[in-house]
């Protein structure tokens, strides 16, 4: 079976020697949504960093989409892969919501009236049409978010990957983000804290510790096994 995303033996050091993944082997299937948990420096974000190429695979392979990450496909890579940070200030720095989701599109060099249709496209799929001409830094940060999701929906990835999407939301846009992310079809991995949105909308769960993946398998099965969330630091509440 082709898998979307590929990790094998991944293992990386930070230049301060501090070893943030150790042996890492992770599968995900087309169309699989998978969630990603694990306590503070348990190497969630480092393991998604190399996913798109930010951070440079040392030791073990990754392969996104068919594509081995690497200097030469790095183009390609990006594209398939949809990178959303925790904190959407990181993704949006242009005049306009149509500039920040623009400029994916700008920069693989399509036409204007192609950056135009992908734009209308991905401001649809989140449901923010008439945002157009708003400024980034002047929106909430649910509506930020989005827009955020937007930026990465417009070059048309393959895979989505979200850093706690769900962080510093109040209820009612944390429930918007959440009916979002179920419907967009894209092959998702997704770390979060948010255990209650992992019980509604992810069927398997992974979790990682001290660099390591400590647990894969059924959510049902993981989130119900309260010594085995206990010794890596995660509460269902």
């Amino acid at each position: 079976m082709h898998h979307t995303v590929e990790v094998t033996r991944l293992s990386f050091a930070y230049p301060d020697g501090h070893q943030a993944l150790r042996d890492v082997t992770l599968s995900i299937a087309p169309g699989e949504k998978v969630a990603l948990l694990g306590p503070n420096g348990a190497g969630k974000s480092t393991l998604i960093l190399h996913l798109n190429g930010i951070l440079k695979t040392q030791t073990g392979s990754v392969c996104v989409a068919g594509l081995d990450v690497n200097q030469k496909n790095l183009g390609r890579v990006r594209a398939a892969v949809g990178l959303v940070f925790q904190n959407p200030d990181d993704q949006l720095f242009s005049p306009t919501v149509f500039d920040d989701v623009a400029f994916g599109p700008i920069y693989q060099g399509l036409k204007e009236a192609d950056v135009r249709s992908r734009v209308d496209e991905a401001l649809a799929a989140v449901r923010m049409t008439d945002y157009r001409r708003r400024v980034s830094h002047h929106l909430s940060t649910g509506e930020k978010k989005r827009i955020a999701i937007a930026t990465v929906l417009s070059m048309r990835p393959e895979i989505l990957v979200l850093d706690e999407p769900t962080a510093g939301l109040d209820p009612r846009a944390r429930r918007s983000l959440i009916n979002l992310i179920r419907e967009l079809p894209q092959t998702m991995l997704v770390a979060t804290h948010d255990i209650r949105m992992v019980m509604e909308l992810f069927e398997r769960s992974v979790i990682m510790d001290g660099g390591q993946v400590v647990a894969d398998g059924p959510s049902t099965q993981i989130l119900a096994d309260a010594a085995l969330l206990d010794a890596h630091g995660l509460e269902v509440y």
